[in-house]
């Protein structure tokens, strides 16, 4: 059996995995309402005070598979900026990873209707793996032991988020900094990198009638050399205040979701992932709950 030092780039490599196509950031079907995680620009682009919360629990079924814990919060601040923060983790296997970071955005004013907001954010990121839970052939090698190993680094986000009330696009750049994940302080055998990301998501929301609206909307993840993984969505909503939806996930599943919003405060999410990949025939799917708050001003036309 290999060594703890040989196979350790495997377990850096699948902890930074949050799924089989090199993507090393929580992934999420209802992104529409988890829109600040992709992108610290929409910080402030909405006139309340929000914090959301969402579980996804991946490949139900598959022994270790992920499971990703998400809090999120933003809020306007005057009358063109925006600050907001969030924390993660992300447990797979004996892996874990924790992010946590905080945004200011500022947002000029096109015209009358359209608005541009420019997001950073700063924070850490944090890579832990528990050798408690790792049984290795070779007994005596001497990484093997009950420790838990960790890195933790700095991490930064810039994003662009150009809005109206009808339609929206958006572009981010998450893991500027490109850091080496190392668990050892010296002789360090791995080449693990926090690749760089590419987020772009857009939307447009057509009137179906006084009461109906048909929203389409997408999200594209890059991360290069993997081709770019894509996520297609329509959703109807009725009255800002129900909405269905469904989603096709480029080489990955079909999501459905349905939401509720009880007087534009209190906002339930529920999202089911049908894999279509070949792991469908050792899972029943994904599960995905979201939470949200929502107060301050009265809502515009455009909803979360």
């Amino acid at each position: 059996m290999a060594s703890m030092r040989q196979l350790l780039p495997f377990l850096i490599a699948g902890s930074c995995l949050q799924t089989v196509n090199a993507q090393q950031l929580p992934q999420f079907s209802q992104y529409n309402s988890l829109d600040y995680l992709y992108d610290p620009a929409v910080a402030g682009s909405r006139p309340w005070f929000e914090v959301r919360s969402a579980h996804r629990n991946q490949w139900v079924g598959i022994q270790d598979a992920p499971r990703t814990f998400l809090l999120t919060t933003t809020t306007p601040v005057a009358a063109n900026m925006g600050l907001g923060g969030y924390i993660f983790t992300d447990h797979v296997g004996p892996s874990r990873r924790t992010g946590v970071q905080f945004s200011y955005a500022y947002h000029l004013r096109i015209n009358e209707q359209i608005k541009l907001g420019m997001g950073l954010s700063f924070g850490l990121l944090q890579f832990l793996i528990d050798g408690s839970k790792i049984q290795m052939h070779d007994a005596d090698d001497p990484l093997m032991d009950d420790q838990l190993r960790g890195a933790l680094m700095p991490d930064a986000t810039f994003g662009l988020y150009l809005y109206h009330d009808q339609w929206w696009f958006g572009a981010a750049a998450p893991q500027l900094m490109r850091n080496k994940v190392k668990f050892f302080d010296t002789n360090d055998p791995t080449n693990s990198l926090l690749a760089a990301h590419y987020y772009a998501m857009g939307g447009y929301r057509l009137a179906l009638g006084e009461q109906f609206k048909l929203e389409p909307s997408f999200l594209v993840k890059y991360v290069d050399p993997v081709p770019p993984k894509v996520d297609l969505t329509a959703t109807v909503r009725y009255r800002d205040m129900i909405w269905l939806g469904a989603t096709y996930r480029t080489e990955d599943a079909l999501a459905f979701n349905v939401g509720y919003w009880m007087k534009n405060t209190f906002q339930f999410g529920y999202s089911y992932d049908l894999t279509t990949t070949g792991l469908r025939n050792y899972t029943t799917g994904t599960h995905e709950v979201m939470l949200a708050i929502t107060f301050g001003k009265e809502p515009r036309s455009t909803a979360p």
